[in-house]
């Protein structure tokens, strides 16, 4: 036997080691946060379209209601930059346990009062207290997560959570949109994050310590592109949470019809990401995520003319599917490019970025809708995702 046929050296123990440390996963703690942030995506799920229900029945203006319901992605933007700095001195476990509780509260206080100026400060404490719990929850996910797995797991993870939201608005169908019930829905979904948390307390991972610290402003200029992003999915799925009812009020639908659609849109979140998940380790993050916004782009275009047909259902549930793909494809490029500190900074990033999207996107399609009217909604939208695909384009030929 040649040299070119010896067979190759057998792997040293460290090798085996360090691959199968690679290749697996804590599963149990990665079930727990997966838990966790799905059913803070029931509360979250059921609160944008139940207070929109509400105000629309009020008859409140399309830009006001857009307003109130950028309270919440404004308490994402403001508290984004302390979650690193809380996190690290109360510990994630902690800080999230106690965030859960504080959410329940507020929530508890909007069910309170119908009054359209009251719920804006109190929406935007419900921001406040809701991020930290996304926020260190897809920190220790992403931290704890095998390279080799990422695109599968994260696909899992946003699936599992896009699960949550749909319950949100489909609940409504069940319980309806008035008094207490749909309220107590989002109250106990909060309660139980904080009861899942302290009772896994002892699984969940400490948050990263490793590499240089840095700031929120500082990953700006690390990852722009994939800011930009983040928004762009922060800003659609928001404003067709907040807007489609005015959108379908405007056509003569009825919250009955337009409650599932918002729970169709939300299924294909849930049913697509692990899809999307595992054709990005086949063809690559950034390539998955073009197809992503392009698909988007197109979903806009049809809505006009498919809203009242049938084909409606399976539009909406490809479009919801590659529009929360951004941002699947987002968290995916985030663990395959940083660690440690400045993972920390990503997803708080994220956070700001996300709230950022959910702030400026809701308020300006219904100032759109105000002036041009309904259609304003997929005109917006469908401006916002053109604008990323041909950034992305940019980039991509860069290299």
């Amino acid at each position: 036997m040649t040299s070119d046929q010896r067979p190759p050296p057998a792997p040293t123990l460290g090798e085996v080691i360090t691959t199968f440390r690679e290749d697996q996963a804590p599963w149990a703690a990665m079930a727990g946060i997966i838990a966790t942030v799905t059913v803070f995506a029931v509360a979250q799920g059921l609160t944008y379209p139940l207070l929109s229900f509400i105000l629309e029945r009020q008859r409140t203006a399309p830009a006001l209601i857009g307003l109130s319901a950028a309270m919440t992605p404004l308490g994402f933007i403001l508290s984004a930059p302390l979650i690193p700095m809380l996190s690290r001195r109360l510990g994630g476990a902690r800080h999230a346990i106690l965030c859960s509780v504080l959410a329940a509260s507020t929530l508890a206080a909007i069910a309170w009062t119908d009054d359209v100026w009251a719920w804006m400060p109190l929406r935007f404490l419900l921001g406040v207290f809701a991020n930290p719990l996304s926020v260190i929850s897809e920190t220790w996910l992403v931290a704890i997560t095998p390279a080799s797995r990422r695109g599968r797991i994260m696909g899992l993870y946003s699936s599992v959570v896009s699960a949550g939201f749909a319950i949100g608005p489909l609940s409504l169908g069940m319980v309806g949109t008035a008094g207490w019930s749909p309220f107590l829905i989002g109250i106990v979904a909060f309660v139980a994050c904080g009861l899942i948390l302290l009772a896994l307390v002892s699984r969940l991972p400490e948050m990263p310590q490793d590499g240089e610290a840095t700031s929120v402003a500082g990953f700006f200029a690390l990852a722009p592109l994939l800011l930009f992003a983040v928004a762009t999915a922060a800003a659609f799925e928001q404003t067709l949470l907040s807007l489609l009812a005015v959108y379908g009020a405007a056509l003569g639908s009825n919250e009955e019809r337009v409650a599932p659609l918002i729970t169709c849109f939300i299924a294909g979140n849930a049913s697509l990401q692990i899809l999307l998940g595992r054709l990005s380790e086949r063809r690559g993050s950034r390539q998955t995520m073009l197809f992503c916004v392009l698909s988007s782009l197109a979903g806009c275009l049809l809505l006009p003319w498919l809203f009242e047909n049938w084909l409606i259902w399976p539009l909406v549930f490809v479009w919801g599917g590659v529009t929360f793909g951004i941002y699947t494809l987002s968290l995916i490029q985030l663990g395959e490019r940083f660690s440690g500190l400045t993972l920390i900074a990503g997803n708080a990033a994220f956070a700001f970025a996300w709230g950022l999207g959910g702030m400026v996107g809701s308020p300006a399609t219904g100032l759109v809708m105000q002036v041009t009217g309904h259609h304003g909604l997929p005109l917006s939208l469908g401006l916002l995702c053109a604008v990323l695909a041909g950034v992305l384009v940019v980039a991509r030929r860069r290299g």
